[in-house]
């Protein structure tokens, strides 16, 4: 059994992977983003304002507010709402600093959230040390990973919006999230030439011209709702660059879909008599609705032969063939739907075409390459889960 320290540990290293992968994707749950305010002009507003009128209160002047013996509980409580919002606005809503301060200030005295407020100036310098972790460990993992590489910019993007004492937490842990970032730098590296010949072989369903200079692979999952959208880029990219693009679906139906492996195997039923990609656009179409009965009911609507098509999900003739494409995407580090490689380069949002089309038409000339962006520029979107 782990330790809660080695636990916490693999938590804190695991942040930047959840947070660089792409955009719109089915994966298992993350955890919340972290995304407190970062506005020190706020906080020291909210510090020197509030304090003053502390300071003069507790001072001994008589105007029975904070910190006199007859406060009321509004007013007190006022005052260490007041310290606790001007905490968390700074440290970030998510912070340990600011859960703990939240915490602490229900059960404050009314003299000490005044003295509080009144040394605010204090705290928020103490937070901008802490902040400071921040910018250190961007440096450290850029300059160990490389300044131009895509780790690198997702790391100088997302840790602002770290609260202090996780980025002292993952310098705690240094070494082990070095690790794994080096790990998530080589998986965006473009797959190897047999990587890419395995992926897109001639075993899988497909469209376009083998010869075609652009040849995308898509990893998908029919219970995902991302891969529906990602359907539609494939729909797309069929009418606008019919002729110009091999296109290979591979099955990746995730754990926790019940019905998606069925599905698959139903689907590839389906292009056993020449109807794959119309029975792809009915499961897609009709996500919410793939049991057993319902896959049937779309094979007769396409009117296949409907006792072989039976026969086929009975024997499990396809389990093995699914089975086998999901072993191939863990080959190419496939941990999500959908996942989409061109010409062996992991599109990073294969639900939008504008992006898809994008490197099309760099493949074939028709666009210049995108300049690789400095480090510390945006280069990666977050991602959510179905």
């Amino acid at each position: 059994m782990k330790s809660l320290s080695g636990l916490r540990g693999a938590l804190v290293a695991s942040t930047f992977v959840l947070a660089a992968v792409v955009a719109l994707a089915c994966t298992p749950p993350a955890p919340k983003k972290d995304g407190g305010t970062n506005n020190a002009t706020a906080g020291a507003t909210a510090g020197a304002t509030g304090g003053a009128t502390a300071g003069a209160t507790t001072g001994g002047t008589n105007n029975g507010t904070a910190g006199a013996p007859g406060m009321t509980a509004a007013a007190a409580g006022s005052e260490c709402s007041q310290y606790a919002n001007g905490v968390c606005e700074k440290a970030g809503e998510q912070s340990e600093t600011c859960v703990s301060v939240r915490s602490l200030s229900e059960v404050m005295s009314p003299k000490a959230c005044a003295a509080g407020l009144a040394d605010m100036q204090f705290t928020v310098g103490k937070i901008d040390e802490l902040k400071g972790k921040c910018a250190e460990l961007a440096n450290k993992l850029c300059g160990d990973i490389g300044e131009q590489s895509q780790t690198c910019e997702m790391v100088r993007k997302v840790t602002p919006n770290f609260p202090p004492d996780r980025c002292r937490d993952m310098l705690s842990q240094y070494p082990q999230v070095l690790a794994e970032l080096k790990a998530q730098e080589e998986r965006n590296k473009p797959l190897s030439a047999e990587k890419q010949a395995l992926i897109a072989a001639d075993d899988a369903p497909a469209f376009g011209p083998k010869e075609a200079k652009v040849t995308i692979v898509e990893f998908s999952d029919f219970e995902c709702p991302y891969c529906t959208m990602a359907a539609s880029v494939t729909q797309q990219v069929k009418e606008k660059y019919a002729g110009e693009v091999r296109f290979v679906f591979r099955q990746y139906p995730l754990p926790f879909h019940p019905n998606a492996h069925l599905a698959s195997q139903a689907a590839l039923a389906a292009g056993q008599q020449g109807k794959f990609w119309e029975y792809h656009d009915k499961l897609f179409q009709n996500q919410k609705a793939l049991t057993r009965a319902d896959l049937e009911k779309y094979a007769q609507e396409l009117k296949l032969d409907m006792a072989a098509f039976k026969k086929a999900l009975d024997d499990k003739t396809f389990a093995a063939k699914v089975d086998s494409d999901i072993k191939m995407g863990g080959e190419v580090a496939v941990d999500g739907t959908p996942t989409m490689f061109l010409n062996g380069e992991r599109v990073a949002n294969p639900t939008s075409f504008e992006v898809v089309a994008q490197m099309i038409d760099v493949k074939l000339g028709r666009a210049p390459a995108p300049p690789a962006a400095p480090g510390g520029e945006p280069g990666h979107e977050g991602h959510g889960h179905p």
